[in-house]
C-alpha cells in the first residue's frame, strides 16, 4: 500500500471568502478531514460527501482530542494511503501547534505540505475597522499568546511588552483578560491606554468592546462577550469609531442559510455575500438524473412529433441536453420546436446553449406557465415537458383542461440531503439574526427532514413564491415573500427584512 500524504491547511478566521484558493481545493479533495472548532460553519460546508470527518474540538484550551492524539492520527491515516487535510482556524504555524504535528510525520518518513491559512489577529481586527499598525500611532506589531498549557496565567514579560510601544494582540486570551489588563498597567502602560475585545470576528456575530486598559475587563463582563475573542492593546483601537465597515453593509450582521441544491446555491450566494451576510450553503434537496430513461430515449429519438419544448427548472434543461449529447442527437434536430420557460433563471439555462424562449409567464410559477401556454400552443401542436419525476399538477391540469397533448416525461428526482456537519438546530441557536432561503417547497421539506425535531417556530423563512411560502407555514416558520420569483428579488426581500430589523433595533 502506498503511503499517503498530510496538508496543514489554514482556514483563515471564519469568513469562506477569506479562505485561500488551494485550500478550497485541498478540502475538495481529501480523503480524511480533521477539523477544530474555529472552522467556519461556511467552510465545513464546503467539504464533499464521503470524506471522513474527525472532530479534533480544539478551543480555548478544551479540545475532544488531545494533541499526541491528532499528531498519531494524521500519521495513522497517512500510512493506511490516505490524502489527510488537518484544517486549522486561522494559520497553522501561529499558534496552530503546526510545528508539533509535523514532528510525528517527519519521524515516519510521512510527506506533507503547508498551506497558510489568513490569521485571525490580522484579519479580525480589520473587520472591526482597527488598522493593527498606523504610522500615526505606532510602528510594531506583536502576536502574544493569552493561554498556556497547565496554567490560569499566561507567562508573559509585560515589562517587554509595555517598552516596545507597539500594537499587541492577544489571540486565545479572554479568560485572562483581567490578568493581562493589570499586568500591562503593573508593567508601567497608562491606565487609560486604547483597547479592545473583538468577539467572533469575520462572522454575523461579530462583536467589538472598545474601552480603555482599566475599564475592559468590566465592559466585557457587562457585555457578556465570549470566545472566540481577541483582545488588542494599543492606540489604534481608537480608530474603530471611523472605520468600522463590516456592520454597515446592507446585510451585515445576518446570517443566511441558503437551501437551494449545491450547483444552483452559487449565485444567490454571491449576491448575499456582496450585500455582507454571512451564507451558509446548507443544500435541503439535490436533483438526480433518472438513468435508463426510456420514456425520454424515445421522445428524443422522435422530436419531430412534438410543436414545442416546456422547461420548468434549469435542473430539466440540464439533464434533457445532456441526454441529447449522450445519445448523440444533433441539436439541430430541434429547428423548428418552439421553446418555453417557467422564469429568468430556466430562460438563462436555454440562452447558454444557444436557444431563445418563445413563451415564459409574467409570474414564474407552474399555473402562469400553463395559462401562458394556452395563449400560445396552436391547435394540434403537442408539447414535451422534461422535469421532475413528482412535478406541479396544476400545469398539466390547466393544459388537459384546454385539451392541449402533451407528453409529460420525468427526467430527475428530487432527493433529500443531509450534512454529517452542520444541523440546521446548531445553526439556528448561532445569530439571531438568521434568515433560511427557500427556493421551492421541495427545499422547504428537505430543511424539515433534516431538522428532524427540531422546532421551527423561530425560523425566519424568506421564500420565492406562494406555493414555497405555504409549505412553510404548515411547519410553523414566519414566512416573507420575495416580491417577484427570482434571486434577485429573494436577496433583496432578506436585505429589506434585515434593515428593518437593524431600524428596529437601533
Amino acid at each position: 500500500m502506498h503511503t499517503g500524504k498530510v496538508w496543514l491547511v489554514g482556514a483563515g478566521p471564519s469568513d469562506v471568502g477569506l479562505l485561500t484558493l488551494k485550500a478550497k481545493s485541498l478540502i475538495q479533495s481529501a480523503d480524511v478531514i480533521l477539523y477544530d472548532s474555529l472552522v467556519g460553519d461556511a467552510i465545513l460546508a464546503l467539504i464533499p460527501p464521503g470524506v471522513k470527518l474527525i472532530n479534533v474540538g480544539k478551543r480555548a484550551g478544551h479540545a475532544v482530542m488531545k494533541q499526541e492524539d491528532i499528531s498519531r492520527t494524521l500519521l495513522e491515516e497517512a500510512q493506511s494511503g490516505q490524502n489527510v487535510v488537518r484544517l486549522k482556524g486561522g494559520d497553522p504555524f501561529l499558534f496552530g501547534r503546526g510545528g508539533e504535528e509535523l514532528e510525528l510525520l517527519r519521524e515516519h518518513a510521512i510527506p506533507f505540505e503547508v498551506v497558510p491559512g489568513v490569521t485571525s489577529a490580522v484579519a479580525v481586527p480589520a473587520y472591526a475597522g482597527i488598522p493593527v499598525t498606523h504610522r500615526d500611532f505606532c510602528s510594531s506589531v506583536h502576536i502574544i499568546t493569552g493561554h498556556k498549557k497547565d496554567s490560569d496565567k499566561p507567562d508573559i514579560d509585560f515589562d517587554a511588552l509595555v517598552k516596545l510601544e507597539g500594537t499587541l494582540i492577544f489571540l486565545m486570551g479572554l479568560g485572562a483578560l483581567s490578568h493581562i489588563c493589570q499586568s500591562l498597567i503593573n508593567a508601567g502602560m497608562r491606565p487609560d491606554m486604547p483597547a479592545a475585545v473583538l468577539e467572533k470576528g469575520t462572522t454575523a456575530g461579530q462583536r467589538r468592546v472598545v474601552a480603555t486598559l482599566g475599564s475592559l475587563p468590566d465592559e466585557v463582563h457587562r457585555r457578556e462577550i465570549k470566545t472566540p475573542a481577541i483582545i488588542l492593546v494599543g492606540e489604534v483601537c481608537t480608530l474603530a469609531g471611523q472605520f468600522h465597515w463590516a456592520e454597515d453593509r446592507p446585510l451585515g450582521g445576518a446570517r443566511v442559510v441558503v437551501t437551494r441544491p449545491k450547483k444552483l446555491a452559487s449565485r444567490l450566494g454571491s449576491r448575499l455575500r456582496e450585500l455582507g451576510a454571512e451564507v451558509i450553503e446548507l443544500p435541503a434537496i439535490e436533483t438526480v438524473e433518472i438513468e435508463d430513461n426510456t420514456p425520454l430515449e424515445q421522445a428524443l429519438n422522435g422530436l419531430e412529433n412534438y410543436a414545442w419544448l416546456v422547461f420548468t427548472s434549469q435542473a430539466g434543461v440540464e439533464v434533457f441536453f445532456s441526454r441529447l449529447i449522450e445519445s448523440a442527437i444533433d441539436i439541430r434536430k430541434l429547428s423548428g420546436l418552439k421553446i418555453a420557460a417557467i422564469g429568468t433563471a430556466t430562460k438563462k439555462a436555454l440562452l447558454e446553449r444557444g436557444l431563445f424562449t418563445d413563451c415564459m409567464p409574467e409570474t414564474f410559477d407552474s399555473v402562469h406557465l400553463g395559462r401562458a401556454l394556452t395563449e400560445n400552443v396552436k391547435h394540434g401542436e403537442k408539447l414535451l415537458i422534461p422535469r421532475a419525476r413528482i412535478g406541479s399538477v396544476e400545469l398539466t391540469q390547466i393544459l388537459d383542461a384546454h385539451g392541449i397533448s402533451y407528453d409529460d416525461i420525468p427526467v430527475y428526482d428530487t432527493v433529500h440531503e443531509t450534512n454529517a456537519l452542520l444541523h440546521p438546530k446548531t445553526l439556528l441557536a448561532q445569530s439571531a439574526d438568521t434568515y433560511v432561503a427557500f427556493t421551492s417547497a421541495s427545499t422547504v421539506r428537505g430543511f424539515v427532514q433534516m431538522a428532524d425535531d427540531t422546532d421551527l417556530s423561530g425560523v425566519t423563512a424568506v421564500c420565492i413564491g406562494e406555493q414555497t411560502a405555504a409549505e412553510a407555514k404548515k411547519h410553523g416558520m414566519t414566512v416573507a415573500v420575495s416580491g417577484e420569483i427570482t434571486i434577485d428579488s429573494l436577496a433583496d426581500k432578506i436585505t429589506e427584512l434585515h434593515a428593518l430589523k437593524k431600524s428596529n433595533e437601533g
